[in-house]
């Protein structure tokens, strides 16, 4: 059964994955103050992320709860790529991929709770859209070798690397999209 609280969690899960995804917009369009709030967004999401794992086994869907510690690791790792960069330890690019892999840990849990999504009244479209999301996060595990390899230019970083960067997709629109779903009334058949 879906709680006000995981309805409500889910929607601001939505609400600030969308909107740290369009402070990355704004910054690259030459507003610098906005890649500042993307990295706190980004912290931001990845702990959301971890509650909504928590409520969504408290109240949803069970998830074997080795999903949920996956996914608080993940939320662990996405605020640690943001203090990489905002602390200036490291620059965006080792940042970027540290914070990918986080949230390929999440989209882990995203496919596995997606799984459990057969019964009614989930709808399949919620299941669908949980699996494709969770999918395009794990692209975020093309990073883990960039991290090892301490990769942080851009401009010298192998190709392979930029397919990890898909994953932001997933991360930024399919699993924000997915919650802001989940955020909805279940409508229910009308008994005539």
């Amino acid at each position: 059964m879906v709680t006000d609280r995981l309805r409500r969690l889910a929607i601001v899960h939505g609400i600030v994955g969308l909107a740290t995804c369009l402070c990355l917009i704004v910054f690259y369009l030459g507003a610098d103050a906005f890649g500042s709030i993307n990295d706190v967004g980004n912290a931001a999401l990845g702990l959301l992320s971890a509650g909504l794992a928590w409520r969504f086994q408290q109240s949803a869907a069970k998830v074997r709860p080795v999903f949920v510690g996956i996914a608080a690791l993940g939320a662990v790792i996405t605020v640690v790529g943001s203090i990489l960069i905002l602390t200036d330890a490291t620059g965006f690019f080792f940042a970027g991929l540290v914070s990918a892999t986080g949230f390929a840990l999440i989209g882990v849990w995203l496919v596995a709770a997606s799984r459990r999504l057969t019964d009614d009244p989930w709808p399949q479209r919620l299941q669908r859209s949980g699996l494709v999301a969770g999918a395009v996060m794990l692209l975020g595990f093309v990073s883990v070798p960039g991290i090892i390899l301490g990769l942080d230019d851009m401009s010298t970083a192998p190709g392979w690397t930029y397919v990890g960067g898909l994953s932001w997709a997933g991360t930024y629109l399919l699993f924000p999209a997915w919650s802001l779903r989940l955020g909805r009334p279940i409508s229910m058949p009308r008994e005539d």
